[in-house]
C-alpha cells in the first residue's frame, strides 16, 4: 500500500507515514466498528443473512488494518489512531443506529385521564393495542400497550405528550411480532432501503 502512495501518486515516505496511513487507519477501525454495532442489531433481530454479511466486511476491514499496523509497529501515530478511530466508531454507530430505528418497538402507557382521543390516534394510524382497565396505589388507571415499528416512535411519543402529558410510559424493543399479517417483517431480507430511509430522515 505505501508504494502506492508513493511511487504512483507521488507522496514521500514521511507523509505516507505520520499523515495518509494513521488516517486510512483512523477512517478504516471507524467503519469496523460501526458494521460491528449495526451486525450486532441485526442479529439481535434474528437477520441471519444481513448479520452474516455483515461480520465478514467487518473482519475483512479488521485484518486490513492489523496487517497495516504490524507492517509499521514504529510508527506511534498508528497508536493513536487505532483506539481514536474505534471510539469514533462507536459514536458513528450509534448515530447510524437511530437512523435505521430498526425493529419494532411495545410501548407500555400507564395513565388516569381519559384516553379516548389516544385510542383513536392508535387506530387512526392503524396502530395494534391492548386497553387494560388496571388498579393502581392512587386508584383505578389505564393501561395501553401498543406495538409499532421504532422509525414510528417518534410520532406517538410526541402525540402522547400532547394528550396526555402525564401520563407514564415505557419501551421495549420487540424480537418478533406477527399476528394474522398485522404485523409483516420479513426475515433475512437487506432491509438497505429501510437504512436509506433512516439516514435521509433528518
Amino acid at each position: 500500500m505505501e508504494r502506492l502512495f508513493t511511487d504512483t501518486f507521488g507522496f514521500s515516505g514521511d507523509v505516507f507515514s505520520f499523515l495518509i496511513l494513521p488516517f486510512m487507519i483512523f477512517v478504516a477501525r471507524i467503519c469496523d466498528v460501526s458494521i460491528n454495532t449495526i451486525r450486532i442489531i441485526y442479529m439481535l433481530g434474528g437477520r441471519r443473512f444481513t448479520a452474516t454479511l455483515l461480520g465478514f466486511f467487518e473482519a475483512f476491514i479488521w485484518l486490513l488494518v492489523i496487517r497495516e499496523i504490524f507492517k509499521h509497529l514504529d510508527n506511534w501515530l498508528c497508536y493513536v489512531a487505532y483506539p481514536a478511530g474505534f471510539a469514533a466508531g462507536i459514536f458513528v454507530g450509534m448515530i447510524i443506529e437511530e437512523r435505521i430505528a430498526y425493529g419494532k418497538v411495545i410501548v407500555r402507557i400507564i395513565t388516569r385521564k381519559d384516553v379516548t382521543e389516544l385510542l383513536h390516534y392508535l387506530n387512526k394510524q392503524q396502530f395494534r393495542f391492548t386497553r387494560v382497565n388496571a388498579e393502581g396505589p392512587d386508584g383505578d388507571e389505564t393501561l395501553v400497550f401498543t406495538v409499532l415499528d421504532r422509525d414510528r416512535l417518534d410520532d406517538l411519543i410526541n402525540q402522547l405528550k400532547a394528550l396526555i402529558p402525564t401520563a407514564f410510559y415505557t419501551i421495549e424493543k420487540v424480537k418478533a411480532a406477527a399476528e394474522s399479517g398485522a404485523l409483516p417483517e420479513g426475515r433475512g431480507e437487506l432491509r438497505i432501503f429501510t437504512w436509506l430511509r433512516g439516514v435521509i430522515k433528518n
